[in-house]
């Protein structure tokens, strides 16, 4: 009495594509499934871990090689 035969689920699958209709159906069922792989997407992206870019070359203070910069020395306050 507790579990449902096929013959039920038979039945209540009939009067649910009666009611709904197939092409609305198979509207909601590609609707899920695109919600299903964004969501597998969006955790995968979350999942991996974010490493910054490499610096490509290292930033020299070569003042002969550009003459639009000006060159400072800080001084401390005594």
């Amino acid at each position: 009495m507790g579990s449902l035969s096929i013959w039920h689920w038979l039945i209540v699958l009939l009067v649910v594509v009666m009611i709904f209709g197939t092409k609305k159906l198979r509207n909601m069922g590609s609707d899920l499934g695109g919600a299903v792989k964004g969501f597998k997407d969006g955790m995968k992206d979350g999942a991996a871990p974010e490493t910054p870019p490499a610096p490509s070359a290292q930033v020299t203070n070569n003042a002969a090689a550009d003459k639009s910069t000006i060159d400072v020395e800080a001084r401390q306050k005594s």
